[in-house]
């Protein structure tokens, strides 16, 4: 069976936007024989210039066949775009009709204009979520997800997270097995969840100096084991009292806290991408119990486990 999948440009648009999501869905290809059917899509046709300059060309949006699934790229013109009744026109009708829309960053917002975000949960790029929120009222905005799904909607943030959602939309498609091709075949990290946050704990406390860095990746490679202050200072070939002052100084959190903080970026991720269940979730990840992580989850997210479960549909 084969899928078509059209992509959604403008004037000004991000290119990495379009090529990162194409180059997934040709990768897939590769795999599966003509599994898909790719198509770039404009207002009215023709060469159309990227903020970088670099074009591409397109189908007019009224010559286009219907595709299967629709993903409204991102850039520095999506508000032009979204101001343009015959594009937000078009989106709203494929939104309606189409078994699957997506965007990529900024994209959101033309999805947003016409209508298909209200009442829906929805991600942008994390420097573009406030003003999404705040023009958009009607929207649920996820604003630290690589991307979400809420019915036959799919939002994604900036740029390789474009990747994430088209490897999402592949496993959806094809399944886990030929993703895991895909992913390996564009050297990309095999898969990230939508849930996941666009801010890395690990990229957060990283020191400016390189002591305790490979300290800090063992933990996150190892959230099952004794993560104590002794356990850490002999890792770190310290006594428990001068490895806490020092680390503390270089990371601005103490161990245990670190430790926290990974293990419940960790959980939340495997909560909002997978069906384990709360308890396998808080073994793997090194809490123990479910209430242990629960306390955690509050101190850290301001929210409970729960809150991070994926939702049907």
């Amino acid at each position: 069976m084969s899928r078509s999948v059209a992509f959604l440009i403008y004037p000004g648009f991000q290119i990495l936007d379009a090529a990162g999501p194409l180059a997934a869905f040709e990768a897939a290809g590769a795999f599966v024989a003509g599994a898909y059917r790719l198509a770039l899509l404009s207002r009215d046709g023709g060469l159309v210039a990227s903020s970088s300059g670099a074009s591409l060309a397109t189908t007019a949006l009224a010559d286009a066949p219907a595709p299967d699934t629709l993903i409204v790229v991102g850039g520095d013109g999506v508000e032009a775009a979204a101001e343009c009744p015959l594009t937000r026109g078009f989106v709203a009708r494929s939104g309606a009709t189409l078994p699957r829309i997506a965007s990529v960053c900024s994209g959101a917002y033309l999805l947003a204009a016409a209508g298909l975000l209200d009442g829906r949960r929805a991600t942008t790029h994390w420097r573009r979520a406030p003003e999404l929120a705040r023009r958009f009222p009607a929207v649920r905005v996820a604003d630290d997800h690589i991307f979400t799904r809420d019915g036959n909607v799919w939002t994604s943030a900036g740029i390789s997270a474009g990747i994430d959602l088209a490897l999402a939309l592949i496993a959806e498609d094809l399944g886990e097995d030929v993703t895991r091709q895909v992913a390996r075949q564009l050297v990309v990290y095999y898969r990230r969840p939508g849930g996941q946050s666009q801010f890395s704990a690990l990229a957060e406390l990283q020191p400016a100096g390189q002591r305790f860095e490979g300290l800090l990746d063992h933990i996150r490679r190892n959230l099952q084991a004794p993560l104590d202050v002794d356990a850490l200072a002999r890792i770190a070939c310290m006594s428990p009292r001068n490895f806490s002052r020092c680390f503390a100084a270089e990371t601005g959190v103490t161990p245990a806290r670190a430790v926290e903080r990974l293990r419940v970026e960790a959980a939340a991720a495997a909560l909002e991408s997978g069906n384990r269940p709360v308890q396998q979730v808080a073994r793997d990840c090194g809490f123990g119990d479910p209430e242990r992580m629960r306390r955690a989850f509050l101190r850290t997210l301001g929210m409970p486990p729960s809150a991070r479960r994926r939702r049907p549909g």
